[in-house]
């Protein structure tokens, strides 16, 4: 059973401030976003969290380990070195969608996201440390069969990332809605969701899709652990026997299939 604390990392009247008083420019803008991300990415990776940039001005961050007075540290460093403050939601479930909708609506009760008024708030209650276990976050680490040969030495580079980003919408749609899992383009040719204990058949099903779909074949590892970071590695370790074994679907440590399944 997974139990997963996610965080929506929300930016304070974004929308408003960026033509505040009068329209900024795209590329400080976009630098902004980037650093802010970085930021973010360096502060809950250093506590074994993973963060994922959606949209920029909104970010999931899967955050096991991290307690309110974390979260309330990255909000005081944030607002300390930006032009703009950052709003938090914490939720925990055992399906990693509801517990990001149980996030998001602690942040909805208390005021729109272009609400002028509302600033650097934060709510929920994170996972204590007497619930938690080996197993609470699972990640699986897709990965697409040869996309270098297949696309990068082969496309120019939009037609390439056209192809790539297929595979990441397919994968994306249908662990969502038939998981309730969440997926994230990390760039290259890599997608990290966030699971439920799904079994081998589980994933060899959304392979199967992706390919039939959108035509891209893809392999996964899948890791558990009590944390982003030791779920993440594991699903790493996973990948690569993929790769030497040219098999489609390996687990990692404590990530083993929510069934039993002969292949």
């Amino acid at each position: 059973m997974t139990n997963t604390q996610l965080t929506l990392v929300q930016i304070d009247n974004y929308g408003p401030w960026t033509v505040t008083p009068e329209p900024r420019r795209e590329m400080d803008l976009q630098t902004m976003q980037s650093r802010l991300f970085a930021d973010l990415a360096n502060f809950v990776g250093a506590r074994d969290g993973y963060v994922f940039f959606t949209r920029f001005d909104n970010m999931v961050a899967v955050t096991n380990g991290l307690d309110r007075e974390d979260h309330a540290l990255l909000q005081e460093s944030i607002g300390n070195r930006y032009p703009v403050t950052v709003s938090l939601g914490i939720g925990v479930d055992e399906l990693p969608a509801v517990a990001l909708e149980h996030a998001t609506e602690r942040l909805q009760k208390v005021g729109s996201a272009q609400d002028g008024n509302r600033r650097q708030v934060l709510r929920g209650t994170p996972l204590s440390e007497e619930d938690r276990t080996e197993t609470d976050v699972h990640i699986a680490h897709f990965d697409v069969n040869d996309a270098t040969g297949k696309y990068t030495d082969q496309l120019n580079e939009f037609d390439s990332f056209i192809q790539i980003e297929q595979g990441y919408a397919a994968v994306m749609r249908y662990m969502r809605e038939e998981h309730d899992a969440l997926s994230f383009f990390v760039g290259g040719d890599n997608i990290i969701a966030v699971c439920p204990a799904l079994s081998g058949t589980a994933y060899r099903d959304a392979i199967a899709h992706v390919e039939e779909s959108v035509g891209v074949e893809l392999k996964v590892g899948v890791g558990a652990g009590t944390n982003a970071h030791d779920a993440g590695f594991a699903a790493k370790h996973a990948l690569e026997t993929c790769r030497h074994e040219g098999t489609t679907v390996e687990f990692g440590s404590h990530a083993e299939p929510a069934e039993v399944e002969s292949d």
